[in-house]
């Protein structure tokens, strides 16, 4: 087992411009409001902090995970013994280029969107009300029936396992339903080149809060939660099959199946990751049992999906 050094004064705190933070509640930055301490939270300051940081964890033997706005993503109830790193600062811009715009990984999606319509430019009204920053949408391939991350990706700039930044085009993303390259490797997303359409910016903020009042309308926006928890089966919807299996308002602890939509679980106040985690192995062994699907996750574990995999497999406590 590597040891690992207790705290970091002397190396982390005095090595990066960023911030860093020992025992942050990743509550904190999670959209479901749950999550225990990060052991060290950075904040790297720009892309030499996190060349830094980076480096710093190799040395010591420190895990390390990047997170956006913490969507889509399940912290343990005990936390992550490693370094936490978010890239809303050194990552968190955006540049506007005729129809061509490049986003840094940390950029929030909602305001990418936003802003597309607002001067103009149609192509990602698919992404309305998606949360979470650009990096996820691109390795997520975040999208909705009315369209995808990847429709509009020209390329994507990211530092790769051996410390390279590479620019790649779309086609060697390998994108797919809610899936890219970047969930089969530990290369870290920086930034995005997409490429819209001109259109009528009256007309696409207009098209914009239609489709947000839709969304809002049917998913539970009033409750923290992580966003979609399964992905959809091929022709199916996996609130559909939760909620004919007779689980849509399921209550465990402080979770619930939303009774608006039971491909979301909500935080009803003090749920813990256990409780989400009783609730997506109640509803995965009920609808393979009804339809005989077996449901496939799409919110993300902080430690990663076969860590996740092997809670939902683990007898549920009381």
């Amino acid at each position: 087992m590597t040891t690992r050094p207790e705290r970091a004064p002397g190396s982390l705190h005095s090595m990066l411009r960023g911030r860093v933070v020992e025992g942050e509640p990743l509550s904190r930055h999670t959209t479901i409001r749950i999550g225990g301490p990060a052991r060290w939270f950075v904040e790297p300051a720009d892309a030499e902090d996190l060349h830094r940081v980076l480096e710093w964890c190799r040395t010591h033997g420190v895990p390390y995970t990047v997170i956006g706005l913490g969507s889509n993503l399940l912290v343990p109830d005990e936390g992550y013994d490693g370094v936490v790193i978010s890239l809303q600062k050194a990552a968190g811009w955006v540049r506007f280029d005729g129809t061509t715009v490049e986003a840094g990984a940390g950029y929030p999606i909602s305001r990418l969107v936003q802003e597309a319509a607002r001067r103009g430019l149609a192509g990602l009204l698919g992404l309305a009300g998606v949360p979470g920053t650009v990096g996820g949408a691109v390795a997520m391939n975040a999208g909705t029936p009315h369209g995808e991350m990847k429709d509009v990706v020209q390329s994507v700039r990211y530092l790769a396992p051996d410390g390279r930044v590479v620019e790649a085009p779309r086609e060697a993303l390998r994108f797919g339903y809610r899936h890219s390259r970047f969930l089969e490797e530990p290369s870290i997303v920086l930034a995005a080149r997409l490429e819209l359409r001109p259109a009528d910016a009256e007309t696409e903020v207009r098209r914009l809060r239609e489709h947000l009042a839709r969304r809002n309308a049917m998913q539970p926006v009033e409750w923290p939660n992580t966003g979609s928890v399964w992905t959809n089966p091929p022709g199916e919807y996996a609130g559909r099959l939760i909620e004919e299996a007779g689980l849509k308002g399921a209550r465990r602890g402080g979770a619930q199946i939303s009774p608006k939509h039971a491909n979301f679980i909500i935080n009803l106040g003090g749920a813990s990751a256990g409780d989400v985690l009783g609730l997506m192995a109640q509803a995965r062994a009920a609808v393979l049992k009804r339809h005989g699907i077996l449901l496939q996750p799409e919110v993300r574990w902080l430690e990663g999906q076969e860590a996740l995999e092997r809670r939902l497999a683990e007898p549920p406590g009381d």
